[in-house]
């Protein structure tokens, strides 16, 4: 089995969101827990953290610069230099159990993201379509957690996952109304030892998820077949992203969230950054058009 390793000892108390920024060729994440937004240059080895006032769950690249996020309750524009936060726009702001927390742009440049009922887990938040000027509409209802999103090479295909009943599902979706439909099961893991998180699709357009609880990365055919794994060190897995000059480096952001001391006496590196090459490049994740 491959092993993943350890490329920056960071130790988020819930690292997630990770994606990477062809332009500036940096990576970005969040620690949601931590309350913080990381900047990373895999070349040079500088890391910037930027502490936020408000909990970000994912964050996208503008075309125009800087950086969108999700925060708990809604949007913001980041400063790609200073990582302040520009609140934009409200999201579920009339149901206080739940935060936002998973996100893609699709190939078409719009932001998808999902929310989770932190309180109960129950099917009360939803997904959302955020378009370029900011309108946001709900396209996908009844979500407990939302994670894996994230699109096929030819934007075709969007990819979900509600962590709790343990499916990645696959939709058709239209490119031009920004609308997933046909719902069928990718893969199941009910038989995994950990749970759907964040996902990427690399350029054979196989899809590559973080398992939560699972101590791994797994590489799902787009025929729903499991067909390789990547060995984590760390009991939690949160999202991974291609990346690097030749988008030929998956880089795995993991969490110390829920972790007993005596898990983290064992796994100590927790919430940290690894990173593995697997054979096999990534897509250039696009950057939100607004």
């Amino acid at each position: 089995m491959t092993r993943a390793e350890l490329v920056l000892d960071c130790r988020a108390a819930h690292g997630e969101g990770i994606t990477w920024s062809a332009r500036n060729q940096r990576l970005y994440w969040v620690d949601i827990d931590g309350r913080a937004i990381w900047r990373f240059d895999p070349h040079g080895g500088e890391a910037v953290r930027w502490p936020t006032p408000d909990r970000v769950a994912a964050v996208a690249e503008r075309r125009g610069g800087g950086l969108l996020a999700a925060t708990a309750g809604g949007l913001a524009f980041v400063d790609g230099e200073t990582g302040a936060l520009e609140p934009v726009a409200e999201i579920e702001e009339d149901v206080p159990n739940t935060r936002l927390n998973d996100g893609r742009c699709d190939r078409q440049g719009r932001f998808l993201i999902g929310g989770i009922d932190e309180v109960d887990l129950e099917p009360i938040s939803a997904v959302y379509r955020v378009d370029p000027d900011l309108r946001v509409t709900r396209v996908i209802a009844d979500v407990r957690c939302a994670n894996s999103i994230c699109f096929s090479p030819d934007g075709r295909t969007m990819y979900f996952a509600d962590t709790p009943q343990r499916l990645i599902w696959a939709y058709d979706y239209d490119i031009a109304a920004g609308l997933p439909a046909n719902r069928r099961v990718l893969y199941d893991f009910a038989d995994e030892p950990g749970k759907p998180d964040g996902s990427t699709v690399d350029a054979e357009g196989c899809l590559w998820n973080a398992e939560w609880n699972g101590r791994r990365v797994v590489r799902i055919t787009p025929d729903g077949r499991l067909d390789r794994v990547i060995d984590v060190p760390v009991y939690n897995p949160t999202c991974v992203v291609f990346g690097g000059r030749a988008l030929d480096t998956l880089y795995i952001i993991t969490s110390r969230q829920l972790m007993t001391e005596a898990q983290l006496d064992a796994d100590p590196l927790s919430g940290s950054l690894f990173a593995v090459r697997p054979g096999v490049g990534g897509i250039a994740e696009p950057a939100f058009a607004g």
